[in-house]
């Protein structure tokens, strides 16, 4: 009889509807502006990090939430990985958001 009432958690679990009950709507808002951000002026962040900071960089990192005593450190890691955020801004993107608050 057990099998029967967890047969509709395991069909749920099989749906290809992404997961929006276990998502958190502030944190999808969140990541949404960081992204446009990113993505409307990638050049320019990508530049402000080679130079150790600057405007764009600034603002992407206001939209993470990066504190600002964090900051100096943060942009010293995102130089160490410039590789792969020149390939990609999604990788840019996540970092940004795992160092905000």
């Amino acid at each position: 009889m057990r099998p029967a009432l967890i047969l509709p958690l395991v069909l749920a679990a099989c749906t290809m509807a992404p997961l929006t009950t276990l998502t958190d709507p502030a944190q999808a808002q969140k990541r949404g502006q960081v992204e446009v951000i990113v993505k409307s002026d990638y050049d320019a962040i990508r530049r402000d990090i080679g130079a150790g900071g600057g405007p764009a960089l600034n603002a992407a990192m206001d939209a993470a939430g990066v504190p600002a005593q964090d900051r100096p450190t943060r942009v010293i890691q995102l130089q160490a990985n410039m590789g792969l955020y020149d390939a990609t801004p999604s990788a840019l993107i996540t970092a940004l958001l795992v160092y905000g608050a």
